[in-house]
């Protein structure tokens, strides 16, 4: 059954992808029979690799070598590339000249890793509208306090505000931009507000860094965690950046090569600046793949990815908005970047997922997206639905999803649907095993025809 064609919303011209991404032209098979071009609207868990990003890659791969201390000339150059990435990476977030820049493995790690460099007693606050990388590893201790959120971004930076005016924090820990709303926080207000109390600030850039550019020393921010496979560079490699002294005073974050000066029988004297924390063979282009992210989006002109991605979030919001018994978690957010929650009236978040995957070729999120306290005070405790944009997202994916939720509320789905293995999908869904299409895929690869 074809897909219903979905006007767009009044005077909205069609947008084309900011920039190339690989595996924009992917053909994944659909439940009903036949092949659709994913729709890739699940940017917010991991985005996709820029193409720029997968040629530097490639381009540096046959260098690759062990990283310090190699006396052979390929070391040389993998050592460099590693470290000029350190510089890259910095500067596209604003850092001071004296920052550490830490590469780590992801967002979570790199908010763990601080988490650790906190001084003995240092209490830390935090609000309850955090993704669980930034409020597990806290609340894990009994001298954090977690307030509640306000009814916006705005109201959530005045309980933390008001919080912090009694005094007596070392940290407070906060999202630069929630991964369930797309709220973007008053990130240089509440820089004012902590050191004002006499704390520092940390900041989950995970869904920040990607959309908006940031300056640790223009707003006067302490750290910044973000990932690699959320900036379009699915590599494994993410980074902490900021101050270096709780860093150089904390216990190494992994006791093992690199992270040492010296090692004998009377103990170890342990590494200084970013080394102390990055024990073991560091991931080389995870770390390039990275910085090649960053200058990639450093290049694109100034306002550019803001009004992209403001014109794809308000195509979708003008498009849920005329669905009947479609509800949009803070629409009329006063900044946001390009995530969109809702709930289908009715129908479980999952059921409904499943159907825009198994018919549609379309990719969302559904569940409580790693916020479970948040999701709960929304009124989500059973989930929701989450649609994400980026740079490789074009008004074709946006209007592909708004028709195949008309086509889902006016005619329902062509299959049916069941719960089997906890996971919502069609009956005798004929589509081959992800793992066996996957093969099939590498296996075309291998021995072409």
């Amino acid at each position: 059954m074809p897909t219903p064609t979905l006007p767009a919303p009044r005077c909205a011209p069609a947008l084309a992808p900011l920039l190339p991404v690989v595996g924009a032209a992917t053909r994944v098979p659909l439940a009903t029979g036949g092949e659709a071009v994913y729709a890739n609207l699940d940017n917010a868990a991991s985005a996709p690799a820029l193409a720029a990003v997968a040629e530097h890659v490639a381009r540096v791969l046959p260098h690759y070598a062990s990283v310090h201390r190699g006396a052979g000339y390929l070391s040389r150059v993998s050592t460099e590339l590693f470290e000029s990435a350190r510089g890259a990476v910095g500067r596209f977030v604003g850092a001071r000249q004296d920052d550490a820049v830490v590469f780590t493995r992801s967002t979570t790690d790199a908010l763990d890793l601080l988490s650790r460099a906190v001084p003995a007693g240092g209490r830390v606050l935090v609000a309850d509208v955090e993704h669980h990388a930034n409020l597990l590893p806290w609340q894990r201790s009994a001298r954090t306090t977690v307030v509640p959120g306000g009814p916006d971004a705005a109201g959530t930076a005045a309980a933390l505000e008001a919080e912090l005016a009694g005094g007596g924090y070392a940290l407070l820990a906060v999202t630069g931009a929630s991964n369930v709303t797309g709220e973007v926080l008053p990130l240089r207000r509440l820089a004012r507000a902590a050191h004002a109390a006499g704390a520092r600030i940390a900041v989950d850039g995970a869904q920040l860094v990607p959309h908006r550019r940031v300056d640790l020393a223009g707003d006067d921010l302490d750290w910044i965690a973000f990932s690699g496979h959320k900036l379009y560079a699915p590599f494994g490699a993410g980074a902490l950046v900021g101050r270096r002294d709780w860093l150089d005073a904390a216990e190494p974050y992994l006791a093992g090569g690199g992270a040492t000066l010296e090692v004998g029988t009377g103990g170890v004297r342990w590494a200084s600046g970013p080394e102390r924390h990055e024990a073991g063979s560091p991931n080389v282009l995870g770390a390039a793949a990275l910085a090649r992210a960053c200058t990639a989006l450093a290049a694109l002109p100034p306002g550019a990815l803001e009004e992209h991605e403001a014109a794809l979030r308000e195509r979708l919001l003008d498009g849920l908005a005329a669905l009947e018994g479609v509800r949009v978690v803070r629409p009329d957010a006063e900044d946001a970047v390009g995530v969109v929650t809702f709930t289908v009236e009715g129908h479980p978040s999952s059921q409904v997922a499943a159907y825009l995957s198994a018919e549609h070729g379309i990719g969302v999120r559904d569940g409580r997206f790693c916020a479970h306290r948040f999701a709960d005070s929304l009124g989500l405790s059973s989930g929701a639905l989450r649609a994400s944009t980026g740079v490789g997202t074009g008004s074709a994916d946006v209007d592909r999803l708004l028709a195949a939720l008309r086509r889902f509320l006016t005619a329902g789905p062509e299959l049916r649907y069941a719960v089997v293995d906890g996971s919502w999908g069609p009956v005798g869904d004929p589509r081959p095993d992800p793992a066996g299409f996957l093969g099939a895929d590498l296996d075309r690869v291998a021995r072409p025809r």
